[in-house]
């Protein structure tokens, strides 16, 4: 029988576990829990991801800190390698089994698949495209979220409201970006392709974590995404930097200790905890504030300047997202046994 987290309250727990059908127990096969809920988001649930949302509009910051003292890809192995020792902390310290069932090698196989793959077109298409276009592209996978979880996860429905505050909600990602957008040259078709691509996977893999979260446990998932991920940019950062400098700064260990710890580790954990028990496309949804924090960071630490489009994108953000959080009459939030 699959591991089943238990019912959301308030923060990550441990399954209970239970007697199985045949009358023997297993540390990670027979434990399992009440069905859980997967629901709109609690005003609780709300904050957190508003929270994850804001740490992760720092992250294009303090990867920018970063690579100037390591190359892109010895930095991503760096960062994963660090996340996964949160993530390794956090499972030992609640007790959790490392046991990976037979019925769970194929889907964490593909979910780390899918996790290198979405990376490999997001890196690539940020050096064959520009920061503006990377940010309005890339800030698309809350509307592709919500087109797979129409399709697969019952009781996540798009409803018109939701499109309409979901597409308010990216208008104004682009009237923060669209200058920048509009001025660059167009010769950029490859690399904008590469990340709508990462884009459309991302949406896919919120959706895939969020079905998975229902019979694998937290910490298997976010552990299969670090291995492949260590994995695939070890690899390239053997063949593409091994004749670049790295050079251990205080700058490097506070950008690594931000996107390590933060991020890979914290931020994912929290992540996948969200899409564990809330609907993925209202989870992600929130998401679309990132590029907006992000704009806020670099005038905070990077002293870029901040123009009126910033006011007008946030306005569009709050209120799309607030529409894309109405209940609909007649949708329930779906149960799993």
């Amino acid at each position: 029988m699959a591991t089943t987290p238990p019912a959301d309250s308030g923060g990550p727990q441990n399954a209970a576990g239970t007697q199985n059908a045949s009358g023997t127990q297993s540390a990670d096969s027979s434990r399992t829990a009440a069905p859980i809920t997967r629901q709109p988001l609690t005003a609780r649930a709300g904050a957190l991801a508003l929270l994850l949302s804001t740490l992760w509009a720092g992250n294009p910051v303090a990867n920018k800190a970063g690579l100037d003292d390591a190359g892109p890809m010895r930095l991503g192995w760096l960062r994963f390698a660090i996340g996964g020792v949160v993530v390794l902390i956090y499972a030992v310290a609640t007790r959790q089994s490392f046991r990976v069932l037979r019925h769970e090698w194929v889907p964490l196989a593909l979910l780390g698949t899918l996790f290198t793959v979405q990376l490999a077109f997001m890196n690539i298409g940020q050096d064959f495209s520009t920061a503006g276009h990377a940010v309005v592209v890339t800030s698309t996978f809350p509307l592709w979220t919500g087109v797979f979880a129409h399709f697969f996860v019952p009781g996540d429905r798009m409803s018109r409201s939701r499109t309409l505050g979901t597409l308010v909600a990216y208008s104004g990602v682009i009237a923060v970006f669209y200058k920048g957008f509009a001025d660059s040259s167009s010769d950029f078709l490859v690399g904008d392709l590469l990340l709508l691509g990462s884009a459309v996977l991302l949406g896919g893999r919120q959706v895939y974590l969020s079905q998975l979260g229902q019979g694998i446990a937290q910490h298997k998932l976010l552990i299969s995404q670090g291995v492949f991920g260590v994995t695939a940019f070890v690899i390239a950062s053997l063949i593409f930097e091994s004749d670049e400098a790295f050079v251990v700064t205080t700058r490097l260990v506070v950008a690594l200790l931000y996107t390590g710890v933060l991020i890979a580790g914290l931020g994912f954990i929290g992540q996948t905890w969200l899409l564990k028990r809330y609907l993925p496309s209202r989870v992600t949804v929130i998401s679309l504030s990132q590029p907006i924090f992000g704009v806020l960071f670099s005038w905070w630490i990077l002293g870029e300047s901040v123009g009126g489009e910033l006011y007008i994108g946030a306005a569009l953000v709050v209120v799309g997202s607030a529409l894309a959080q109405r209940k609909v009459g007649g949708q329930k939030p779906e149960s799993i046994n």
